[in-house]
């Protein structure tokens, strides 16, 4: 049986309650993500907490993090009391929809591991469809409320399925958010990208690109370029 949490070097992720437990995409998100000069950063549909805990450990921003399932914002609620950070991250049950309507502030960053299917068949378990399938936040409705929330200058930075990832890009030029940042993430040197990761802003301009494998010499041999990316939260490296 897996563990019902994960240790952290700075802090642990209990997630037996969560819809969705912890990922390598969450993880290496919140890692790349880019945090020099940002003073507040929103986190959509938090789960277990572990972006908003990410960002706390790389910068000192106030963070706003929002989670519309009830059972995973009180697990969030958890993990960000018992972290180093309680008094920095504030914590939201609600959908983005809904904070939209009563929110006033505006952010340096977002930072989201948003549902990544658009049309495949929902997951059976209800709780899990909602976090993975754009059945209750649609990708034009996150990137809607992204102009909305953004400061100017500010970034939304997130990680999409290689496959999605061009439409996404797509849809987010004609709302007016411009790639400036990309990673893609391959799982062995053999197999192509499997996911991207993306920082977009209203500045258009070239994007830079970079690559990364994960696993370089065989299973569970780290590339130097992941374990440099990743040593500051995996107790393995």
């Amino acid at each position: 049986m897996a563990n019902n949490y994960f240790r952290f070097k700075q802090f642990t992720i209990h997630q037996e309650q969560a819809a969705f437990r912890v990922t390598t995409d969450s993880v290496l998100l919140g890692a790349w993500a880019g945090f020099d000069g940002v003073q507040s950063v929103l986190d959509i549909g938090t789960g277990t907490g572990i972006l908003a805990l990410m960002a706390a450990q790389r910068s000192n921003a106030g963070i706003v993090a929002v989670e519309p399932d009830h059972a995973s914002f009180v697990q969030a609620g958890l993990n960000i009391s018992g972290s180093p950070w309680p008094g920095r991250i504030t914590l939201v049950n609600s959908t983005l929809q809904d904070y939209l309507l009563r929110n006033t502030m505006m952010f340096d960053t977002l930072l989201t591991n948003p549902p990544f299917f658009n049309a495949a068949l929902p997951n059976r378990d209800s709780r899990k469809a909602a976090a993975r399938h754009s059945l209750t936040l649609t990708h034009a409705e996150l990137l809607q409320a992204a102009r909305m929330l953004l400061s100017p200058g500010g970034t939304l930075q997130l990680v999409l399925p290689v496959a999605g990832a061009k439409l996404f890009e797509g849809m987010a030029s004609s709302a007016g958010l411009y790639c400036r940042r990309r990673l893609l993430i391959r799982p062995t040197p053999s197999l192509p990208p499997a996911r991207v990761l993306m920082a977009l802003s209203g500045n258009a301009g070239v994007c830079h690109d970079e690559e990364l494998v994960i696993e370089k010499g065989g299973r569970h041999i780290y590339s130097e370029e992941y374990v440099s990316l990743t040593k500051e939260f995996y107790l393995k490296f």
